[in-house]
């Protein structure tokens, strides 16, 4: 890791960006869509960044020839091709089966290891509360689930000690995450300037040939992106006038 200082902008205060990161979201290439130009950011600025998948998206096929088991083997080695591409130094899969994630006791427990293992200072996950976009877009329910989940285990469970005390056998000690930042969220209040770094999102997504196939998505992409640059000037993020594409969160500092 890095020893110099990353800055980041919050409102009016400027701060470190976080050491380690945690990425804990549903599928594989859900992070390369919603925050891989941030990853590549805070990763090229030396930030540790750690990938956590709940499923191997082993559904994630209309091909007939297809069968779940040789899916989670491409679709693991295309996330892992683009968390290389992006700097991620770790990627791990809870191996929940595709379409049937819950937020119970047992995938916060598995998220509350994650945490307890790795010890980050931030997490990203995605928005529990965004259940649709616009008129075309309903959230995948694995999103919901994965996001309320993470959510419950950054706090309490791996904050409190007696929580799956079963992990202190484990010898994963109770921890406290800092900072959270929802991505996708509904109600964003924080931008990242992804504009040097849009190359290094589309390297990523390219990566996941089995999901984008002969797709041409680096237009759209770039017009989301520039949308959520005008998103964080109507709203007068400090640095946002400088900003030609961004990735927007909901962001948190737990006391």
């Amino acid at each position: 890791m890095a020893d110099e200082e990353v800055l980041m902008t919050s409102g009016s205060e400027t701060r470190q960006a976080p050491q380690r990161v945690l990425v804990v979201m549903a599928h594989p290439d859900d992070p390369d869509f919603i925050c891989a130009g941030t990853i590549a950011r805070w990763a090229a600025e030396g930030s540790e960044i750690i990938y956590v998948l709940g499923t191997s998206g082993d559904k994630g096929s209309d091909d007939p020839e297809m069968t779940p088991e040789r899916l989670v083997q491409i679709r693991e080695q295309e996330q892992r091709d683009a968390a290389r591409a992006l700097g991620v130094k770790e990627v791990e899969f809870l191996g929940v089966r595709d379409a049937e994630l819950l937020p119970d006791l047992n995938l916060r427990r598995a998220i509350t290891r994650m945490i307890r293992k790795y010890r980050p200072d931030a997490v990203i996950c995605q928005d529990p509360s965004a259940r649709w976009q616009g008129q075309w877009y309903i959230q995948h329910p694995d999103h919901i689930a994965m996001g309320e989940a993470t959510l419950a285990a950054v706090y309490p469970a791996a904050r409190d000690r007696l929580t799956f005390a079963e992990l202190l056998e484990e010898g994963l000690e109770p921890h406290k995450v800092r900072e959270v930042y929802l991505a996708g969220a509904a109600e964003p209040d924080f931008w990242v300037d992804i504009t040097d770094w849009f190359d290094a999102k589309v390297a990523a997504l390219s990566a996941h040939k089995s999901q984008m196939g002969d797709w041409d998505f680096s237009t759209l992409l770039r017009q989301w992106s520039q949308d959520t640059a005008a998103q964080a000037r109507f709203h007068r993020f400090p640095g946002s006038e400088r900003m030609v594409l961004a990735e927007a969160f909901k962001y948190f500092v737990l006391d």
